[in-house]
């Protein structure tokens, strides 16, 4: 096991990790400051004017210094409706990792460690579920909760339906990645040792094998919030992800698309700059994380 000290001092020598952590965390910090520090609240109608819509950015010619970034199509200033659209895409893909390691985590415990049926029986429903895009399973459930609960209903729980589908849809890639890690730490000692005294099952899953399977899921989680960013956006660019009035990134660089060939640039580049940022950072410290963590890497290098 790796200690703090020691991964500690290969992050500080790893100049892309610290640059990956730079970014995240200043794109984390605007996020949640956003209602305070915000030059203007977006979803506050008294704070919008339409007067006031596709204003270029405050050095070009006609922008204005409230507006440093311009307005969108609505009068919204671009820059605070990026700063909150960050908090909701990050909201969203942390929500969704939360979904897919309770899940996955669950169900690769019990498979790795019952074996048998049960252990055939979920990791062929992993495969099935794996071998379906999940863009495409949560264009269809999305769609249905639309239809089902109407656009108002909608709009209101978009953030928990999309939390939800993402969730769902990505669950077999913790389930595998658990089961192995489980069917190799049952076989050692403190767990035969632990069936002896008498634990039952679920104490000896929980307690002895689970913390010893939670190096690979951190690496993965690190890995799945980009991947469930990257989802969400792909989806409010179609239109079925966030709502207007509470713009993630994705539906942000939607609501700019139609005006980008008419000389409205600034309302799709600077969110997708920003979404850019994010995910690529967040890919690399999950890079990282996973170079760093593994003990076969790490012993080619000592």
């Amino acid at each position: 096991m790796l200690s703090l000290s020691a991964f500690t001092r290969r992050f500080l020598a790893d100049p892309t990790a610290i640059g990956a952590f730079i970014v995240v965390a200043a794109l984390v910090a605007m996020a949640v400051l956003a209602p305070w520090i915000a030059p203007h609240d977006p979803y506050d109608p008294l704070q919008i004017d339409i007067m006031d819509s596709e204003m270029p950015p405050s050095w070009m010619p006609g922008g204005e210094e409230r507006f440093l970034l311009g307005t969108d199509p609505q009068g919204r200033g671009v820059l605070s409706t990026i700063m909150h659209g960050t908090g909701i895409s990050l909201l969203i893909g942390i929500g969704a990792v939360i979904v897919q390691a309770f899940i996955g985590v669950s169900l690769g415990l019990i498979s790795g460690y019952r074996g048998g049926w049960i252990d055939s029986f979920l990791m062929r429903l992993a495969d099935i579920q794996m071998s379906l895009s999940t863009l495409m399973l949560a264009i269809i459930s999305l769609a249905v909760f639309s239809a089902a609960f109407g656009p108002e209903a909608y709009a209101q729980y978009a953030i928990f339906f999309l939390i939800l589908v993402i969730g769902v849809a990505e669950w077999p890639r913790y389930a595998r990645t658990v089961r192995a890690s489980v069917l190799a730490e049952k076989k050692k000692e403190y767990v035969d040792a632990a069936r002896i005294i008498g634990l039952a099952p679920r104490i000896i899953m929980r307690r002895h094998i689970l913390p010893n399977t939670l190096t690979p899921v951190l690496v993965i989680s690190t890995i799945q919030v980009a991947e469930a960013i990257v989802t969400e956006a792909a989806l409010s660019f179609l239109g079925l992800g966030m709502p207007v009035n509470r713009p993630s990134l994705g539906s942000l660089i939607r609501s700019g698309f139609e005006f980008i060939f008419s000389g409205s640039w600034w309302i799709t580049l600077f969110p997708a700059i920003v979404l850019i940022l994010l995910i690529l950072s967040i890919n690399l410290l999950g890079d990282w994380l996973r170079d760093t963590l593994n003990p076969k890497l790490r012993r080619g290098e000592d």
